[in-house]
């Protein structure tokens, strides 16, 4: 019944003051579009700008070998570091840490189909490698596999913008056959198109990608230039490191402390640098958002001063009545709350329907496409809230304060 009563006063202080409340409770509504729609562009943009970073490979490393800086067992330093193939199975065995693990061959050589040539980079390696370097086929394809390898066949993955200019985009050339350095190579796959902003070797969509095995024998290479794992858990990344310095150390004689020995590039590291700043960023734009919240929130305190004004007399005949200061607060409180509660709602609905349009501007490939998360919504509420509340908890007070005989008189 109280609810009622209070809700019939809102509607009647509403009609009072049409033009008032709803520049209020716009300012809400304003204050809400800003705070949501700031946030999901920060976390949009977080999530785009990782998405890319994963083009590269998930949980990834990729280790070059080096030359020694430090004299180890009697062997002077300068020594120059060459992997091989077998280091795989030794580092699978000595850290369980690590999930899949490649050597890469890399290399230029001319690429042919019909009367279209071009000079195209090479990677040969083993079938693990696509799960490292988050290497997906387009349907209806495949990438390499352990039959390839170890029969050493002829057969290629291409990078989908070497399909698009040997055969044209939107072409299935699996199942044709290629020249790559005068042998013909059978189709076998294309890379789906892939969001990638780092690369150590070009991008691979720019890339041809065949058996190492079979590469070792049409180029007769003996050492692969690179190797590349995953970690299980990338929080551990630093621990499998060391354990890598430690088993290729044992195995090709050098300090396990010595940096030079290997080239390492921890992209889990490289992710653990840039994600303060988007977090940062995040709660920056949700700081403008929230000054934009409390701009509405003055006027919502300003509205709720005019309602207790103009309801001085009423506010004394139910004091005289009997009414407490707990329940003329209350009523106040609950007014400014509801006030908060419709703009924050209309608010919501409007940043909902932008961020669910957004996408059609197709700008997602530029700034990533606005993401609501829970923390957005959360921290909207939460201001909102307290907005309402302290919006209506001063007026309040004044109006618990009036002595009912002196409001009578007004």
């Amino acid at each position: 019944m109280k609810v009622l009563i209070i809700l019939k006063q809102f509607l009647q202080d509403i009609k009072k003051q049409k033009l008032r409340t709803f520049l209020t409770t716009f300012g809400i509504v304003w204050g809400t579009v800003a705070t949501v729609t700031l946030v999901a562009f920060g976390e949009g943009l977080y999530k785009h700008t990782q998405k890319q970073f994963h083009g590269l490979g998930d949980r990834l490393v990729i280790v070059w070998p080096g030359t020694t800086a430090k004299p180890y067992k009697g062997m002077p330093r300068g020594r120059r570091i060459r992997f091989h193939d077998e280091d795989i199975d030794l580092l699978k065995s000595e850290i369980p840490e690590m999930t899949v693990a490649s050597t890469e061959y890399s290399s230029r050589a001319a690429i042919t189909y019909g009367r279209k040539t071009m000079s195209q980079r090479i990677a040969a390696v083993f079938p693990e490698f696509a799960i490292a370097r988050n290497i997906i086929p387009e349907p209806g394809g495949r990438f390499l596999n352990g039959i390839d390898f170890e029969y050493r066949k002829r057969v290629i993955f291409l990078g989908n913008n070497v399909r698009n200019d040997l055969f044209g985009k939107g072409v299935n050339p699996v199942g044709k056959y290629v020249t790559l350095a005068g042998a013909p190579f059978l189709v076998i796959g294309v890379l789906k198109e892939k969001l990638q902003n780092s690369s150590y070797n070009g991008r691979d969509s720019y890339r041809v990608f065949i058996p190492a095995s079979t590469f070792k024998t049409m180029f007769t290479r003996r050492y692969p230039d690179n190797l590349v794992y995953q970690v299980e858990d990338p929080t551990r990344s630093s621990e499998v490191e060391k354990k890598l310095y430690k088993v290729l150390g044992r195995k090709y004689q050098f300090d396990p402390e010595d940096k030079e020995a290997l080239g390492v590039w921890d992209t889990n590291e490289s992710e653990k640098q840039w994600k303060p700043f988007f977090e940062g960023f995040k709660i920056f734009l949700a700081i403008i958002g929230v000054f934009t919240l409390i701009v509405g929130g003055i006027g919502t305190a300003n509205i709720m001063y005019v309602v207790v004004k103009e309801r001085t007399k009423e506010i004394g005949i139910k004091m005289a009545l009997g009414a407490t200061r707990a329940h003329i607060m209350s009523q106040i409180i609950a007014e400014s709350l509801m006030i908060a509660a419709i703009g924050g709602f209309v608010g919501f609905l409007i940043a909902k329907l932008f961020v669910a349009g957004f996408p059609l501007l197709k700008l997602g490939e530029y700034v990533g496409n606005p993401v609501i998360s829970i923390d957005a919504v959360l921290v909207a509420v939460g201001v909102i809230g307290s907005i309402g509340l302290i919006a209506g908890i001063f007026p309040a007070r004044r109006a618990s304060k009036l002595n009912p005989v002196e409001a009578l008189r007004l």
